[in-house]
């Protein structure tokens, strides 16, 4: 895996010699599954050897949980580890609200001996694998005929709503995490205010994460269903119960054209683009948007994408900038681990 010219990373240790054929371990910590993999560096990328995933509920920490694929793999004298995380990391420290486990960096490199440890946010450490993808795990929503170089925002709905971006200083992009998911969603239309009472109810504070997640897609289902009393088909409240629910949403919306399972996948893309839109003007992202996380890789064959981007679009003074902005959806699910690998890899000089 090498560098797309798309995306002009800021990685200084590109160009230092001792940075190539290095042995690293990339790790992907999620509250489902936590992903491990082998690679080792050189010309400017990455090269993956295998992986593993593990349970994550399965293990009391991640100590246990690389001991034993480094066990497992027979692996010796690895060089260096990259873990990704979700959630904020400080000080090389990081105990994610989705997790069990206490994450620290000095942690692993005393009892582990790698030359180096990096922990990245995850969404930080997608920014970094995102520069690895080649045209084609990229879906175009929206191409602009008048692109502008500049900041890039990045919007991830997965279990929980990741936010971040790449700031351009001129010659390179450099990624950079936020909390921006748990900043708290307003509502727009009475409709919406509805919404936000129904959340509010359960959750006290309201934030997009509410919203525009796997939680938030059923928290959008069951207010249609329980609130605005849309039918839901006995089938499918068993399918729901057991299956992935985004999976099975999105089935009965294209597959069986269920109404109830329209109309959610319908709000939940609207809510969207306008948290893209918000996003994007903070960040003032004129070089473009990027579409990441499990769930728009799940429903992408729903989205159209001419509405996504007349939603995205709207605004009260800043429409003319919004417009000309590239959208681009992500189509795979590999970026935070390989993320977390590349940077381990080039990040230092």
């Amino acid at each position: 895996m090498n560098l797309n010219p798309k995306f002009p990373l800021y990685l200084p240790g590109v160009k230092n010699a001792n940075n190539d054929n290095v042995s690293i371990i990339g790790a992907n910590l999620r509250e489902d599954i936590t992903t491990i993999a082998y690679y080792t560096s050189g010309n400017s990328g990455i090269e993956l050897k295998f992986q593993n995933n593990y349970s994550t509920k399965d293990y009391a920490s991640f100590a246990d949980v690389l001991s034993q694929f480094i066990e497992q793999s027979q692996l010796e004298n690895v060089q260096r580890l990259g873990i990704s995380v979700p959630g904020p990391v400080l000080d090389g420290k990081s105990n994610p609200a989705r997790l069990n486990w206490h994450l620290d960096v000095n942690e692993y490199q005393s009892k582990f001996g790698f030359d180096k440890v990096y922990m990245l946010n995850d969404q930080e450490a997608a920014a970094y694998g995102i520069g690895l993808l080649d045209d084609a795990e990229l879906d175009t929503i929206y191409s602009s005929d008048h692109r502008e170089k500049g900041n890039v925002a990045i919007l991830a709905p997965g279990n929980g709503l990741g936010e971040a971006g790449y700031f351009f200083d001129g010659k390179y992009l450099r990624p950079f995490a936020t909390e921006g998911g748990h900043s708290e969603f307003s509502p727009r239309t009475n409709v919406e205010v509805e919404f936000y009472q129904f959340l509010n109810n359960i959750y006290g504070i309201v934030s997009w994460e509410n919203v525009l997640s796997k939680t938030g897609l059923f928290n959008i289902y069951r207010f249609l269903r329980d609130v605005k009393r849309h039918p839901e088909p006995e089938w499918l409240s068993e399918r729901l119960a057991n299956g992935n629910f985004t999976e099975e949403i999105y089935k009965a919306a294209m597959d069986e054209d269920v109404l109830i399972c329209k109309i959610a996948l319908d709000t939940f893309l609207e809510f969207l683009a306008r948290e893209a839109n918000n996003l994007t003007l903070k960040l003032k992202a004129t070089g473009g948007l990027l579409i990441a996380g499990d769930i728009p890789q799940v429903i992408r064959e729903y989205i159209n994408k001419d509405k996504f981007y007349e939603k995205f679009k709207i605004s009260d003074k800043m429409e003319d900038m919004l417009k000309n902005i590239p959208i681009l959806l992500v189509n795979t699910d590999s970026t935070s681990i390989n993320g977390a690998a590349l940077y381990t890899a080039y990040f230092t000089e």
